[in-house]
């Protein structure tokens, strides 16, 4: 029983694009009809069968004239025969000559029901797949994996909602927006779909359209913590402040203990020139961040900005050199942290430290034109 193991990033054998794969020859070479058990290393060392297949042709080539041949790397799935070089040095550690002898092996992939083995749940193992890819950042792979695996059940509730995020994170708000639709046909009192829809009109530019949506979850559940969160952005976002707060203070009433919720707050009190009471937001959140960097540095940089704007420039600063240093390994969020220190570097007159750190932000992001223009006005005061 012929076995052949793949990497878990090729795609393309879900999809059923990938038809192919190259190998050195075995010492039983194999034959037009011999069936394949294809696996993969999915979620650890066990292996995991992807699918079995029939071969519908082998061509045999040298070495030779296979590592300078751009067209079969190509068919095979990589950028260039170097890169299917590199990945061939990985896979036969012994070294490979020129005259070793390679297969170049296509195949038909089977139906579940023509399998000779354990038979396995196809769209369990594509859905598995996608959610790994999903929450590894890998949206443009997942997206395939949710796609393929809506073949087997297109109206999977789940895979709708999930492919819906999927595309949302693309930017394809449109398609987004109509996964979210029929899942919604299948299931109308979801109030996460419902949100995810009024998430995707608000990021499609319809703030209106997704205050409505938002409507439909709170009429399900007008106690859902993320429902009630989204409904204070997209009120925000409609210049709506007053009730954007109070939709912020009924969330902290629910959890008294989210920094996330006391950070928009805060911005929006910023927003509306409440400074003191925007601080007081701040400095809670701040209190609540624990382990979360990324809050507490968007968080330490909004209360510098607050702080800026009251005139307590030294605070400021303070803040600022707070936000730069959780910020460290993350230089676009720092660069942006450092400009602002230099404007209260400004304004303290301090305009050789100021000078320094334009040009560190230039240095990280040399188009900066803002960054440019007040180190230019730094040259003039020294």
């Amino acid at each position: 029983m012929p076995i052949i193991s793949f990497g878990s990033q090729d795609i393309d054998l879900i999809t059923g694009k990938k038809t192919m794969t190259i190998r050195k020859l075995w010492k039983n070479p194999l034959k037009v009809g011999d069936r394949l058990h294809c696996y993969w290393n999915l979620v650890s060392k066990e292996k995991k069968k992807i699918f079995e297949a029939e071969v519908i042709d082998v061509e045999l080539i040298p070495f030779k004239d296979l590592k300078n041949n751009d067209k079969i790397a190509k068919e095979e799935g990589y950028g260039s025969s170097q890169d299917m070089i590199k990945e061939f040095k990985k896979m036969y550690v012994n070294g490979i000559d020129d005259e070793d002898i390679f297969q170049i092996i296509h195949f038909k992939k089977l139906d579940v029901d023509k399998w000779e083995g354990e038979k396995i749940d196809e769209k369990a193992m594509v859905t598995q797949r996608a959610d790994i890819l999903f929450d590894s950042g890998k949206y443009d792979k997942s997206a395939l994996c949710y796609t393929a695996a809506l073949k087997f059940d297109p109206e999977d509730v789940y895979l709708l909602n999930k492919r819906g995020d999927n595309l949302s994170r693309l930017g394809k708000f449109e398609e987004a927006i109509e996964c979210y639709n029929k899942a919604l046909k299948i299931e109308p009192k979801n109030e996460y779909i419902w949100n995810n829809k009024s998430i995707a009109l608000l990021n499609y530019g319809d703030p209106e359209e997704a205050l409505n949506a938002n409507n439909n979850a709170m009429k399900i559940n007008p106690k859902n913590p993320v429902v009630l969160y989204w409904r204070g952005f997209i009120l925000e976002v409609l210049g709506k402040f007053n009730e954007a707060i109070d939709i912020y203070d009924d969330l902290l009433k629910i959890d008294s203990k989210n920094p996330e919720v006391w950070n928009a707050r805060g911005n929006l009190l910023s927003e509306m020139e409440k400074l003191e009471e925007a601080l007081k937001s701040y400095d809670t959140a701040l209190e609540l961040c624990f382990d979360d960097e990324e809050v507490d540095a968007e968080t330490q940089n909004r209360k510098g900005n607050a702080l800026l704007d009251l005139g307590r420039f030294d605070e400021a600063l303070e803040s600022y050199d707070k936000a730069i240093e959780i910020a460290n390994n993350n230089s676009e969020d720092s660069s942006y942290f450092i400009l602002n220190k230099g404007v209260v570097l400004m304004e303290l007159n301090r305009f050789q430290e100021a000078m320094e750190s334009f040009t560190k932000v230039l240095a990280i992001d040399p188009n900066n034109d803002d960054a440019r223009v007040l180190r230019d006005e730094c040259l003039e005061n020294l």
